[in-house]
């Protein structure tokens, strides 16, 4: 039973619920700099970063937003030494048990972005489990992009729709923006509005290319072990106070959430 406390965005972040960001996406960088600056190894950089996750996924639940992305795993990243990508392997499948009862009291419903070939048996077993065990909550939908690339992910949304062309079920000529998009493995979801990036990288790495044609950009600093909830707050009142205008000269906050969805 969800027993999560939702926070008032105006006592806490100074501005009104209808200036939420309705999805987050992050791009978690930083981890294996953060450990080298403790003079530790690379994994104690990512278990540090695994950590970080609970806090902010919870805040974002309890602030009301609708849907938080997180870029765990890339396709690229198969290119790490294997010791590296074996532990990552074990922390993702800690996570996805460990954190199952508070992905239920915060009423968070869990899916993944990515492609499931190539993952580890044992990840795709946890991850499949905690995806059913919360299909029925009601809260914000926590997207783990694990084994994603967005190229990737363009090209499967091609094959598909080529496929259903061959097969007779549709026309070249009716292919449009929003076939594609129903394609993509973030199909049902809002493009995000804001995407951050730790550790002041100034680069988007393959990450929901299609999706975040007019996402709002907040680069931090932070290496992703330090981006904590001030850091959070700090970049979503910057995406609020920032005018949205999707190609137009001027758009008001209601006209831009209707050309959000």
């Amino acid at each position: 039973m969800p027993t999560m406390q939702r926070l008032d965005p105006r006592e806490l972040l100074g501005i009104g619920p209808e200036r939420l960001p309705r999805h987050v996406a992050i791009i978690m960088d930083g981890n294996g700099r953060w450990a080298r600056r403790q003079g530790l190894p690379r994994v104690s950089g990512h278990e540090a970063g695994a950590a970080n996750v609970r806090e902010i996924v919870t805040e974002c639940a309890r602030l009301g937003i609708e849907c938080l992305t997180l870029y765990s795993f890339s396709i690229e990243n198969w290119k790490r030494p294997l010791d590296e990508i074996e532990h990552l392997m074990r922390l993702y499948v800690q996570y996805l048990i460990s954190e199952r009862d508070e992905i239920m009291s915060n009423d968070i419903r869990v899916l993944q972005v990515g492609r499931r070939f190539g993952l580890p048996p044992k990840v795709l077993r946890e991850l499949d489990e905690t995806v059913s065990l919360s299909s029925r909550n009601t809260g914000m939908k926590l997207c783990l992009a694990i084994n994603y690339g967005s190229r990737a992910e363009l090209t499967d949304a091609v094959r598909e729709i080529a496929g259903r062309v061959k097969r007779g079920e549709l026309s070249p000529e009716q292919i449009d923006e929003r076939m594609i998009s129903d394609s993509l493995y973030t199909r049902g979801l809002p493009d995000p509005d804001l995407l951050i990036r730790t550790a002041g990288e100034l680069r988007v790495s393959n990450f929901l290319l299609w999706q975040i044609s007019y996402a709002e950009l907040f680069i931090s600093d932070a290496y992703w072990p330090d981006f904590r909830r001030e850091q959070l707050h700090a970049a979503i009142r910057a995406y609020a106070q920032r005018e949205r205008r999707f190609g137009t000269l001027d758009a008001s906050p209601a006209e831009a959430a209707g050309n959000e969805g």
